[in-house]
């Protein structure tokens, strides 16, 4: 269950001026492309010289590239690392003899791009700090990718020094606190604003630091609606990995993940490939995971969303141990899904689904919001001919149902052939018919109740993996059960609390 810590939310102007007045910080700002934003707040509240040892901004490139080296992007993860190195390193040289002992260096950058004057391009920029927790500290390192949504440059501008400033406040007053920390970026400014969808971690004070925890916080409270990371837990800037990059996603709960989870991403991926050819070569595969799926039940009710970390943690882990790149989302509807990823490639997208995740796409209740209901979000999902491999569903173990088998409403049939007859669903034709009787839910039962026969159900690495770290309340049933003491309930207290929370994992598992 998450704290909620109560703070004050102070306004741009005196965060700086608390900056200022510390008579502790000490640090260089360099900052490319939208102006010195950052460092204007803290020359317009004064005592600017107890803080700022030095401000650039190296705009013309050849200047930039004579300063930091050349590079490929210029708004890049690549040319902030360089900034932030150059100036800190240069800091500590120059001054680390004559005042750090008693100092706390620090070096702030960011290389930006905002609106041009057609209006054409992408406004986002990459913001960092390297920066001491103590004198004489080895520093840490903050970095940030940001997307400003304001249409108007002077807006993105303004919105990118009090996102600055947020930013340089927390690192310097509540880097011992992510929590507070992620959402005091916020302060001051509204989503409507800004985006944060990567922000990583590093130094001697975030050794421990779980970097794919911070992701979905990330999406919990707003800042980004996607977040996105690598097998071995590293957060990835999304434009960087799907630029130009064909896409397929599977969605799913993956508690935990099964042989048909792992069959219906391979053979979507081969058809995939098959039927575009050259245009979907080399595609990016993800397993995505909504927020919604990551919520727990409060009091049997879904009253109050929360995320059980260690159940994410877990499900992270073994999708880790198949080598998969996870998307944790905040889109419910798959047209918003589409939207996402079409924002970064223009190459050829799909979406590997099972039959009862197709139902769901024809219930018309989840388009209520929508002025064209389930039509508008029709359009705005296959636009770019996005297709959508359909994995068939066992039912009743005798009842086969594959998408020229399956019936939606009656109204809806007609529009439901005719994206069958255009190629905009269509069914896998090649997969395991030993995996059709695997339900997650139906493995997380087994496991609940000792019964072993689910390890067939998961890949040899899932099943390792559950037995030796105990995920999903599995008991190894050769382990010696705890003796207990007179007027001690601990270790009885433990197997109930156990055997609860199993039963817990099998009552909110989705299905396949």
């Amino acid at each position: 269950m998450e704290v909620t810590i109560a703070r004050d939310t102070l306004a741009s102007g005196q965060k700086a001026l608390d900056i200022n007045l510390s008579n502790q910080k000490y640090g260089t700002f360099a900052e490319i492309g939208a102006g010195q934003e950052v460092v204007r707040w803290f020359f317009r509240v004064g005592a600017a010289a107890n803080t700022i040892a030095k401000s650039i901004s190296a705009y013309d490139m050849t200047i930039s590239d004579a300063i930091y080296g050349e590079c490929n992007r210029y708004v890049s993860r690549d040319r902030l690392e360089k900034m932030l190195s150059y100036e800190y390193d240069l800091l500590v040289e120059r001054l680390g003899g004559k005042r750090g002992d008693q100092t706390e260096f620090f070096a702030f950058a960011d290389t930006v791009t905002t609106r041009n004057f057609k209006g054409t391009n992408e406004c986002h920029g990459w913001m960092g700090l390297m920066f001491q927790t103590e004198p004489h500290g080895d520093p840490n390192i903050i970095l940030v990718h940001v997307r400003m949504l304001d249409t108007d440059r002077v807006a993105q501008q303004e919105a990118l020094g009090i996102f600055g400033i947020n930013l340089c406040y927390a690192c310097f007053f509540h880097w011992q606190n992510v929590d507070v920390f992620l959402k005091s970026l916020l302060d001051n400014l509204s989503t409507d604003r800004i985006e944060v969808d990567m922000i990583h971690f590093s130094g001697p004070d975030f050794r421990d630091h779980d970097h794919r925890l911070t992701a979905v916080k990330l999406v919990k409270i707003g800042l980004t609606d996607a977040a996105m990371f690598r097998p071995d837990g590293e957060v990835l800037q999304p434009s960087e990995v799907l630029y130009k990059r064909p896409v397929v996603v599977e969605r799913g709960s993956f508690r935990p993940v099964t042989h048909v989870n792992m069959d219906l991403m391979e053979c979507a991926r081969a058809q995939f490939m098959g039927d575009w050819g050259e245009e979907a070569d080399n595609p990016i595969v993800l397993f995505e995971i909504t927020l919604r799926q990551l919520a727990i039940k409060e009091g049997g009710e879904m009253e109050e969303e929360e995320v059980d970390w260690d159940d994410f943690l877990a499900r992270c882990e073994l999708l880790a141990s198949t080598g998969a790149t996870v998307l944790i989302s905040d889109y419910i509807e798959y047209y918003r899904l589409a939207q996402y990823l079409g924002r970064y490639t223009k190459k050829r997208i799909s979406l590997a689904l099972g039959i009862p995740s197709l139902r769901d796409l024809f219930d018309e209740k989840y388009y209520d919001h929508l002025e064209g209901g389930i039509l508008e979000s029709f359009g705005r999902l296959f636009k770019n001919d996005l297709r959508l491999y359909v994995y068939p569903l066992l039912e009743d173990k005798f009842h086969l149902v594959t998408t020229q088998r399956l019936r939606v409403a009656p109204h809806l049939q007609n529009l439901y052939a005719h994206l069958v007859e255009r190629g905009s669903i269509q069914p896998i034709d090649f997969y395991d018919r030993d995996y059709l009787g695997i339900f997650s839910r139906d493995v997380l039962r087994r496991i609940a109740e000792s019964d072993s026969t689910w390890e067939t159900m998961v890949p040899d690495k899932v099943r390792d993996m559950i037995k030796e770290r105990g995920y999903f309340g599995y008991r190894d049933p050769n382990a010696p059960v705890p003796e207990l003491q007179e007027g001690n309930g601990e270790a009885q207290g433990a197997v109930e609390l156990s055997a609860e929370s199993a039963e817990t994992l099998v009552e909110s598992t989705t299905t396949n």
